[in-house]
C-alpha cells in the first residue's frame, strides 16, 4: 500500500473524517477520535501510526520497520517506518481493527448521532 491507497482505505469506514494537524499529520477520525495518522512529510521516520490491541502490540514492534508510536505508545499505538512493513491484507486488517476499537469506545450519545 502507499499513501494514497491508505488514505482512501481510512476514509472508506463509516463516518470517517480527515483533517490536518500539527502541519505534518493527516489524521483520520471517527466521532472526533483519531484511529490513524499518516505523515505528510515524505522524509519523516514514521509514515503511518495506528492503535492496536495490547495482545499484539509487542509482537508488532518486534518486526522490522515497526516501532512504538511517539507520544502514544503507552496506549498501544504503533508507527510504521515504511508502508511495506506489513502485507496489504495485514495492514488493512489492523487499520480496520483500530477504527473498530476507537468507535467502540465512543460515548453512546456520539454513536447515536453518527447513525
Amino acid at each position: 500500500m502507499n499513501f494514497e491507497s491508505i488514505r482512501q482505505y481510512c476514509l472508506s469506514f463509516p463516518h470517517a473524517t480527515k483533517d490536518i494537524q500539527w502541519k505534518t499529520s493527516l489524521l483520520f477520525r471517527v466521532g472526533g477520535k483519531i484511529f490513524a495518522s499518516l505523515s505528510l512529510n515524505q522524509y519523516a521516520q514514521e509514515k503511518l501510526a495506528f492503535k492496536c490491541r495490547p495482545e499484539i502490540y509487542f509482537d508488532l514492534i518486534e518486526r522490522d520497520g515497526i516501532k512504538p508510536a511517539p507520544y502514544v505508545a503507552r496506549y498501544h499505538w504503533v508507527a510504521l517506518e515504511r508502508f511495506d512493513a506489513l502485507s496489504e491484507q495485514e495492514l488493512k486488517s489492523l487499520i480496520e481493527d483500530s477504527y473498530q476499537m476507537v468507535f467502540s469506545k465512543l460515548p453512546g450519545k456520539i454513536k447515536s448521532q453518527l447513525k
